[in-house]
C-alpha cells in the first residue's frame, strides 16, 4: 500500500508541474498584452518596438528572465512527452530491480538536459533580438526568416538524425534495456541519456517559436501535440514525416502568399 501511495504521490507531483507550466505562461502572455494566437496587443506592439541596445533593462532584453521563461516552457511543453518513458521505466521496476528512486533519477536527468537546452535558446534569442531578426517578443522581423526557419525544420523531419533520436524517444524501453542501471544514479545517467537523444529529435519544434513568435500559446500547445504524438508506441513512426512535408509546405506558402495576395 504504501508504494503504490508513493506511486501516486510521485504522478500527481509530475502532472501538477506540468499544469501549473501552463498556468504560469498563460499568465505570462495575458500579462504581457499576448493573445492565444500570439498576436500582440498596443502594449505588447509597443515593447516590442523598442530597441533592445537602448533597453537593456526591459525584462526580455536579459538573459535571466528569457531564461527563466524558456525553462517553463520546457516543463511545460517537454514534461508531457516523457509519460511514455516513465511507463516504460515502470514496467522494469518489478521484472528488472528498478526503484522509485531510479523513477526520480531518469526524470531528474531529462530534465536537466532540457534546463541546458533552455539556457542555449535563451542565448539564441537574445542573439537574434540583438541582430534584428526577432523583436522584443520573440516575433520574427522577417517572413522570409520565418519561411526558411519551417522548411529547415520540415526538411530535418527526413533525416538519419531525426531518425536515430526519434527511435530513441519512440521505443524507451529499447534503450532501458541496453543502458540498464539501477538505483538513482542509474536512473540519471539513464535519464541524461534520452534527454540528450529526446533534444535531438525535438530541436525543431522549439525553434519553431521564432517562426510564429516565442509567446504564442497556440505554437507551445501544437509543438507539445506534435511531440507527444511522435513519441506514441502505435503511431509515433508514421507521423515524422507528414510532420516534416507539412512544415515544408507552410513555409514555401510563408514566402509566396505576400506574391499571391498581392
Amino acid at each position: 500500500m504504501n508504494r503504490e501511495i508513493v506511486r501516486s504521490a510521485l504522478w500527481l507531483c509530475f502532472f501538477a508541474t506540468i499544469l501549473i507550466a501552463w498556468a504560469w505562461l498563460y499568465t505570462m502572455t495575458g500579462a504581457m498584452g499576448v493573445d492565444l494566437i500570439g498576436r500582440p496587443g498596443p502594449a505588447a506592439e509597443a515593447m516590442a518596438a523598442m530597441d533592445p541596445r537602448m533597453d537593456m533593462a526591459m525584462p526580455m532584453a536579459r538573459f535571466a528572465p528569457v531564461f527563466g521563461m524558456w525553462a517553463v516552457m520546457m516543463a511545460a511543453m517537454m514534461l508531457p512527452t516523457l509519460v511514455p518513458t516513465l511507463r516504460a521505466y515502470e514496467d522494469l521496476i518489478r521484472s528488472a530491480n528498478g526503484s522509485r528512486a531510479g523513477w526520480i533519477g531518469v526524470l531528474s536527468g531529462y530534465a536537466i538536459v532540457w534546463i541546458g537546452v533552455a539556457a542555449l535558446i535563451a542565448a539564441i534569442q537574445l542573439a537574434l533580438l540583438f541582430g534584428g531578426v526577432v523583436d522584443m517578443l520573440g516575433i520574427p522581423r522577417s517572413r522570409l526568416f520565418a519561411s526558411a526557419l519551417l522548411v529547415l525544420v520540415g526538411l530535418f523531419q527526413f533525416t538519419r538524425a531525426k531518425e536515430i533520436c526519434h527511435g530513441v524517444c519512440h521505443s524507451p524501453m529499447t534503450y532501458f534495456l541496453g543502458h540498464w542501471r539501477t538505483g538513482f544514479d542509474g536512473g540519471l545517467r539513464m535519464g541524461l541519456g534520452l534527454g540528450v537523444y529526446c533534444a535531438g529529435c525535438c530541436w525543431g519544434f522549439m525553434a519553431l517559436g521564432f517562426a510564429g513568435g516565442v509567446m504564442s500559446l497556440l505554437w507551445m500547445g501544437l509543438a507539445t501535440l506534435f511531440m507527444v504524438i511522435e513519441k506514441l508506441p502505435q503511431v509515433g513512426r508514421y507521423v515524422t514525416r507528414p510532420i516534416g512535408a507539412a512544415l515544408i509546405a507552410g513555409g514555401i506558402a510563408v514566402a509566396v502568399w505576400p506574391v499571391i495576395a498581392g
